[in-house]
């Protein structure tokens, strides 16, 4: 896998139908996750809900979503995020651009091992752009 940069949206318990809608207009392969299948939430009202969805194209387009949980702020307008991403062979660059991104910004959630075995964290650069870095575990 190649480091990748694409658009990540965030949605208040519509990300399962707008990734469907993308996908009628677009097409391509959709795939989804639960908060359920990773055990990512406490609260039984959001295991049906999506943690992470994906839409590949056949023109090469990456959309991913999520739906925002209800402990997270959530405001139309600003629910979306710039999302990098990688294998393990691209850790090191990601590392870099982590570094350089979280400088003078804030991390909101550190890079570290997350539920589904990759390296994730989240960060607000230093002009107010959400970003989001995920590098895949080993194989």
């Amino acid at each position: 896998m190649t480091a990748r940069l694409n658009p990540y949206l965030s949605f208040r318990d519509q990300a399962r139908e707008a990734m469907e809608f993308y996908q009628s207009v677009l097409g391509g392969e959709l795939t989804s996750s639960t908060f359920a299948e990773f055990q990512a939430s406490d609260d039984p009202a959001e295991a049906d809900k999506i943690m992470h969805s994906q839409l590949e194209t056949e023109a090469g387009f990456t959309l991913m979503a999520a739906d925002t949980p209800s402990s997270m702020p959530y405001e139309v307008g600003n629910n979306f995020s710039v999302s990098l991403s990688g294998d393990a062979g691209d850790s090191e660059m990601l590392h870099r651009y982590w570094d350089g991104l979280v400088d003078g910004g804030a991390a909101t959630m550190p890079l570290a091992v997350a539920p589904w075995g990759d390296e994730f964290g989240m960060l607000t650069d230093k002009f107010g752009v959400a970003w989001m870095v995920n590098i895949a575990g080993p194989a």
